[in-house]
């Protein structure tokens, strides 16, 4: 004896019941089967829907019954023969009359009691289990119909009545034994009193009705068929890589269920779990896909956590005050109170002190829960010895679950530090000495980060899934996303990094894709996006509140420098190659640095100075490890290096400036490079990330250039200048040729004072030979005394910058 239950997607139109049929008509030529049958999806919200516009005098909820009646007449005409179907749409038709009837006396009456609500959600069911009992007994002649109200008996508790098992469980064994039948349809979720009166289980209990049948007959099997491939370590809708659970425990599916996997109706397992009958949960549109079998064993799935749950719409009602310390009776009385007004309790905390106590709820609950507990306790608050209750709404339950979670030390500790990463406030704990279940409280706005960071910890290999919102996609841009397409499987196979780019943004357009950007075909997609809007972006961002969020900016714009703060507030780390912030005022480069320690977000700018090279993270380094920098000589430019390593008697300074532009070594206005600013800036970060404040002002710099050059507006006046002040530059070149020396843009520090200049380098120094675009650091510390740390290598160029950015992107997926 099998008892199967087939939920409402299941059932949702003809072409799936035929699905239906055909699992029931496989499984019957070995067992005898009892199949319940939920509504057709969607009716029984529908019907909700109308009875609460007929009590709110809302003659629309006639539309809503001539929907529902179509839709069961459809369903009978595709699945019944003409021939046949006279008497079945006869039935359906006098169903839907008293339906009407009902809800006319609600629209006269203008209210609309628990009783009448039962009486009116039972139709759906009712509706459904005949067209399927009428349909299945043309090709199985040996089938029947049975109306559960006849054998599932209860209380009067209307919309989830309690069930008198001594009753129905004799109903039900009395029926079976003069019933000879193979197959039994029936209707889940409705139920009724012993006084014959209508009740409903809650909604979900057609697998209540399923389980209640399973346990009375002691069958061999209950499955639920359902439209997803069996419970999941985590809800699918929302954590994309969830998987299913092949195998799991009654007692984790119970704590999976409770916290909100929908999948399984909460009360099912009891009936079923005290005579040991599997549960088997399968997906009818895949039948031969393995599902979730769920009996008093369970086989280990690698991880001690099975499954990763929540519950939304919850309240938290804190309870304290120095009057409940050492008073015993506290926590009855305000249990007391909420089982007086019906509220269900979901989440229970109390400290140690004694001083407060915590219990989650439904929202829709709060205000009633507020006002019955500030009652229940006047007097004490009056006399200030307990504070009226506080109310925090809109938060969630999420909870670990697992049966071998007790054998393993630690889990706490994992899960309450991936959230905390990722700017997850905590509102409140617990966890029972059965150790089967960890539950926080946290905000409703961070229920899909926290699912899924805590799913990419447990369940994922430990692959880490970092989102990037990158701003700025030149030449440096271009490069890095290309980086990025390129290496992302060999991130996913060997580091475990899974790279998204989850937005792209320029001075003209911006695009956003939650589920990632095809970085095949970015280039038409951003062109296709929205007008740019710094603002939009920063809250776009914030909206999506993913985990392991990175803003990378790849331009070198002061305004997009100015909101860095904004991310790293949200737990959002900053990758950039923009030097302006790090550079700007001392106090705003401190202030990031500890926001960036206050909310966990790396902010790594490796490539403000030396692009690719590791010059940053060796400073840091250094310092760390107690060292201490006491000089610092540096060739930081590797614009400037590429330009006066090239510019000689047969090309002129224009001509070599122009050049360095097209191959992207300098800054889309070269000004920035040849006045000397960016080195200056580049100087001041090494000397911030060596431990002294300086400001910009401080740095002495020694232009080379014409004041003339230096007041143009525009790339195109400044490029004319340099060809009017040729002689200027010729006669720079002139002298080093004289001295045998080269020239090299030199930024030093030493003593507290730091300066940039050109410098007539001789043959005897090391900054003699450097070539092409290179750049090179040499660092005298207390450790490098007589021969300084020197760190030299390609310092321009769009590719060994967007390097450097991919790399500090990395650092982050290895933290």
């Amino acid at each position: 004896m099998k008892i199967l239950k087939f939920g409402g997607t299941s059932v949702a139109n003809s072409q799936n019941i035929k699905r239906v049929l055909d699992i029931v008509f496989n499984k019957a030529k070995q067992d005898k089967l009892i199949v319940v049958v939920s509504a057709l999806s969607k009716v029984t919200d529908l019907l909700q829907l109308a009875s609460e516009k007929a009590a709110s005098n809302d003659d629309s909820y006639k539309e809503i019954v001539a929907d529902i009646e179509k839709k069961h007449l459809d369903a009978i005409k595709e699945l019944i023969p003409i021939s046949e179907q006279s008497g079945s749409l006869s039935h359906i038709k006098r169903i839907i009359n008293h339906l009407e009837t009902l809800l006319d006396g609600c629209f006269l009456l203008g209210e609309l009691s628990n009783r009448t609500s039962d009486t009116i959600l039972s139709f759906g069911e009712l509706l459904s289990s005949y067209i399927i009992a009428e349909t299945l007994k043309q090709n199985l002649k040996n089938s029947s119909y049975k109306d559960s109200r006849e054998l599932i008996k209860t209380n009067n508790t209307f919309g989830k009545a309690a069930v008198n098992f001594e009753v129905t469980n004799q109903l039900i064994t009395d029926f079976y034994a003069s019933n000879d039948s193979q197959v039994v349809v029936m209707p889940g979720f409705i139920a009724s009193s012993l006084d014959g009166i209508n009740t409903t289980l809650g909604r979900g209990g057609s697998d209540y009705t399923a389980a209640i049948m399973a346990g009375a007959l002691d069958a061999t099997d209950l499955e639920i068929w359902t439209d997803v491939n069996g419970m999941y370590t985590a809800n699918p809708k929302i954590v994309k890589q969830a998987q299913p659970i092949a195998s799991i425990s009654y007692q984790e599916a119970m704590e999976l269920s409770h916290f909100g996997a929908k999948v399984l109706f909460p009360p099912t397992i009891q009936p079923v779990l005290r005579k040991n009958i599997p549960i088997h949960i399968k997906n009818t549109f895949e039948p031969e896909a393995e599902g979730t079998f769920i009996s008093s064993n369970s086989l280990s799935n690698g991880s001690p956590v099975k499954g990763i749950s929540h519950i939304e719409h919850i309240s938290l009602i804190t309870l304290e005050g120095p009057g409940m310390i050492g008073v015993s009776g506290s926590s009855k009385r305000l249990f007391e109170v909420l089982s007086n007004e019906n509220i269900n309790v979901i989440f229970i905390t109390q400290a140690s002190s004694e001083h407060s106590i915590c219990i989650g709820i439904l929202n829709s609950d709060a205000g009633n829960a507020e006002d019955a507990i500030n009652r229940a306790f006047q007097i004490e608050i009056s006399q200030h010895k307990i504070d009226p209750c506080i109310v925090e709404k809109n938060l969630c339950i999420i909870a670990l679950v697992g049966e071998n979670m007790k054998n393993h030390q630690g889990l706490s500790g994992k899960m309450f530090s991936t959230l905390g990463k990722n700017n997850v406030n905590i509102r409140a704990i617990a966890q029972g000495a059965s150790e089967r279940n960890i539950s926080a409280v946290i905000n409703e706005r961070d229920v899909k980060k926290a699912l899924n960071t805590l799913h990419e910890r447990f369940f994922e290999d430990n692959t880490k899934q970092l989102n990037l919102f990158v701003m700025g996609v030149g030449n440096v841009g271009e490069k890095f996303i290309d980086q990025i397409n390129q290496q992302n499987k060999f991130l996913k196979d060997n580091l475990k990094i899974n790279l998204r780019v989850i937005a792209l943004a320029n001075s003209r357009k911006m695009l956003f894709d939650e589920e990632g950007i095809d970085l095949k075909s970015w280039e038409s997609l951003l062109d296709k996006g929205e007008k740019a809007d710094q603002q939009l972006f920063i809250k776009q961002v914030k909206a999506l509140n993913l985990r392991n969020s990175i803003f990378v900016d790849i331009t070198a714009n002061e305004s997009v420098s100015q909101t860095y703060e904004h991310f790293l507030r949200e737990s959002v780390a900053v990758v950039t190659c923009n030097k302006i912030a790090c550079s700007s005022a001392f106090d705003n480069y401190k202030n990031l640095k500890n926001l960036s320690r206050r909310y966990s977000a790396p902010f790594l700018f490796e490539t403000n100075v030396g692009a690719g090279l590791p010059i940053i993270d060796t400073v840091k380094n250094l310092v760390a490890s107690g060292d201490k920098v006491n000089k610092i000589q540096a060739v930081l430019s590797g614009s400037l290096n590429f330009i006066f390593n090239n510019f000689d008697k047969d090309n002129s300074f224009h001509d070599v400036v122009k050049e360095a532009g097209i191959q992207g070594f300098t800054e889309p206005d070269p000004k920035i490079d040849l006045s000397g600013i960016d080195v200056a800036r580049k100087i001041l970060i090494l000397i911030r990330e060596s431990g002294y404040k300086m400001e910009i002002e401080e740095i002495e710099n020694e232009s080379f250039l014409p004041e003339a050059c230096m007041e143009t507006l525009n790339n195109d006046d400044f490029f004319k200048s340099l060809i009017e002040h040729a002689t200027h530059f010729e006669g720079i070149l002139a002298e080093a040729n004289a001295k045998d020396s080269r020239l090299k843009f030199v930024a030093q520090f030493e003593d507290g004072k730091a300066s940039v200049g050109l410098q007539f380098i001789t043959k005897d120094h090391p900054f003699y030979n450097l070539e092409g675009k290179d750049n090179i650091v040499l660092f005298y510390t207390d450790r490098y005394v007589d021969q300084p740390l020197l760190i030299k290598g390609a310092g321009a160029g769009a590719a060994v910058t967007a390097s450097g950015i991919f790399a500090d992107v990395i650092r982050i997926g290895n933290i």
